[in-house]
């Protein structure tokens, strides 16, 4: 009741009676404002004292209640922020755990990581090791991985490789090869076969190839895994087998010729004879006399295919070649015109010979009239014969051939030479290129030489003259070889630096080995241009060049000519299959200190430096490289 007199005594003042003053001082306020409204009244300040009384007692039970109600909240506030607390601690605990988790599943992560790529670092290492020339190609063509091997094979380091187009790096212009084979590979995922390349100084090389297509993770563009193996010795053996297989296919077919001739030749022979003793007219016995020579040269042109056919095996005895040679000389002073000077020069202390004197002397004679023959103008034989020693890496290039003590005897001429298609086929029975040549000598020739257990080889160039080189292996009690065997040669070189220049791989890298070997220093060029290059940059370090003559680009003879131009003073020694030191000076004015014939003999050239640098000599037995 007083409480709804206090709310109508507010309402008449104009104040809201639902309204509560927060503070003490909107309390104070709220009182000033009611006592000046009931300032001037008695009722209205006895009202106001009640009023005011009865207020404080709600407003102490409000205050109470506001009191527990707050207390209230404040424990449901505590009470949810107990459990809050313990929810974040359940939820920091399982976030914690997780991460935990996370970090031991990272921690194997990395050392998977760790391990895996040891494991490629290892796999790279191998790769490294691999005999294989290793690339890897992206579909722009563009190098992505290079190993050891094929820096070895190609010249080219990783670091020149990585980023080039395999297409210009490996075969130095477009292709139909790698064409062909990189559309294969991206059609049907692989490819095996043999490619053409060249090297960083544009030596033909021919690899067995095996390209792999290999597809990128995730949709990636994929990559090509390239794996190639020089096959370039093994397609030299392999031609020279299938040219001796056709040589023995002739053969074959040669000796059932000659059987069957000879069985018909005979009877002939006989008949002839008989004939003879029964006609005794001068004109009959004419005739028959021309049969019988008909019969008998026919005759010696089977015993000659069956030579070929089956290398006829004569009386082996020790042969010394010196005399050999001397009777050969007495008879080619008599079977060449003047406008031809053969020379001779037989080295001292050469070895003998098993072998049959008779076919010995035919083989030569036979290559000394064919010198003849290719010179109807006129010209130089140069007839020599030299102890040599085969080495592995040179044996290994002929397939005939097998390391140890040979005689060479060489045939030189200066005369028309041979294109390579003439080279080809040189040795077949009944091929010539004479008017009237049987083309039976050099298949005869090479029969005997084989049959003997030696082997011949052949240098030539149209306009350039031939090379006939003669191997026969040296009897085995006359081959003894001083400082070969167990004992080591002494290395004779001070580390001076010799250039070596040729357009051959092989004899250029072996070359420089066996000067390493021996305690010299040496670079090595493929041709005139790359040795002037590196001359000019090497100048004052280089004592020596040792120069092959017939090069492509710029060839020996210009060569020295620029190095002289450098340094006049510069010691050159030049090599050839087919020049000679005289020539060399007499057509193109050229001299030099020392010359080499081909291939390199080691001990000779081991001598010719030392004795062109220090002025000394060292005797032993020559080695060919």
């Amino acid at each position: 009741m007083h409480h709804r007199m206090l709310q109508r005594q507010l309402q008449k003042l104009g104040l809201d009676p639902n309204e509560r003053p927060a503070t003490d001082e909107a309390w104070q306020a709220l009182l000033d404002r009611i006592s000046r409204a009931y300032d001037d009244s008695d009722q209205g300040r006895y009202l106001l004292e009640r009023s005011l009384a009865i207020s404080s007692r709600e407003m102490q039970e409000l205050y109470d209640n506001l009191q527990k109600a707050s207390e209230s909240r404040i424990a449901a506030e505590r009470d949810k922020l107990r459990e809050a607390k313990k929810d974040l601690e359940k939820r920091v605990a399982a976030r914690t755990s997780e991460l935990s988790e996370a970090n031991q599943q990272l921690l194997v992560e990395l050392t998977e990581r760790r391990e895996a790529e040891r494991q490629i670092r290892k796999q790279a290492t191998l790769l490294d090791h691999a005999q294989d020339a290793i690339c890897v190609l992206d579909v722009r063509e563009r190098i992505t991985y290079w190993n050891k091997s094929a820096e070895r094979l190609y010249g080219w380091t990783r670091a020149e490789a990585l980023g080039r187009r395999a297409g210009h790096l490996l075969f130095g212009a477009a292709n139909a090869q790698y064409a062909e084979a990189r559309a294969l590979v991206l059609a049907d995922g692989e490819w095996t076969g043999e490619l053409k390349q060249v090297t960083k100084d544009n030596t033909d090389l021919t690899v067995e190839s095996r390209w792999t297509f290999v597809q990128g993770p995730d949709d990636e563009l994929g990559s090509i895994l390239i794996v190639n193996t020089d096959v370039t010795e093994k397609k030299v053996l392999e031609m020279q087998f299938l040219r001796a297989q056709r040589m023995e296919s002739l053969g074959t077919l040669a000796g059932g010729i000659a059987h069957d001739l000879n069985n018909i030749l005979g009877p002939i022979l006989m008949s002839t004879q008989m004939l003879q003793m029964k006609l005794k007219d001068e004109r009959s016995r004419r005739l028959l006399h021309t049969m019988e020579s008909g019969t008998q040269r026919a005759a010696d042109l089977v015993r000659q295919v069956l030579s070929f056919a089956r290398g006829v095996k004569g009386e082996r005895v020790v042969v010394p070649l010196r005399p050999l040679i001397a009777e050969l000389a007495k008879i080619l002073q008599r079977a060449v015109p003047r406008s031809i000077r053969i020379r001779f020069d037989v080295a001292p202390g050469l070895w003998t010979v098993d072998g049959d004197v008779t076919q010995l002397h035919q083989v030569l004679m036979n290559l000394c009239l064919n010198a003849r023959d290719a010179m109807p103008n006129g010209g130089v034989i140069d007839v020599t014969a030299s102890n040599i020693v085969l080495e592995p890496p040179y044996a290994r290039l002929h397939v005939d051939a097998k390391a140890g003590p040979y005689v060479l005897v060489q045939v030189a001429d200066t005369g028309q030479g041979m294109t390579a298609e003439v080279q080809d086929k040189l040795f077949e029975p009944f091929f010539t290129t004479k008017e009237k040549g049987t083309g039976l000598g050099l298949s005869t020739a090479l029969g005997i030489i084989t049959g003997h257990g030696g082997f011949i080889n052949v240098y030539s160039e149209p306009g350039r003259g031939t090379c006939f080189k003669v191997y026969l292996p040296a009897a085995a009690e006359a081959a003894t070889l001083p400082g070969h065997g167990t004992e080591e040669e002494s290395d004779i070189g001070r580390g001076e630096l010799v250039l070596v220049v040729d357009d051959e791989l092989a004899f250029r890298e072996i070359t420089r080995e066996f000067l390493e070997e021996h305690g010299y220093r040496a670079l090595t060029a493929c041709d005139g241009i790359e040795a002037l290059e590196i001359y000019q940059r090497f100048q004052d370090e280089i004592r020596a060049v040792i120069t092959d003559i017939m090069m492509p680009e710029m060839d020996g003879r210009d060569l020295i000519r620029a190095l002289h131009g450098l340094d006049p003073g510069l010691k050159v020694i030049a090599a050839s299959g087919l020049t000679t030191n005289e020539n060399l000076a007499q057509t193109t004015g050229v001299a030099v200190e020392a010359f080499l014939p081909k291939p390199y003999e080691t001990e000779q050239l081991l001598t010719t430096l030392d004795r062109i640098l220090n002025g000394t000599d060292t005797v032993g037995v020559q080695r060919s490289l």
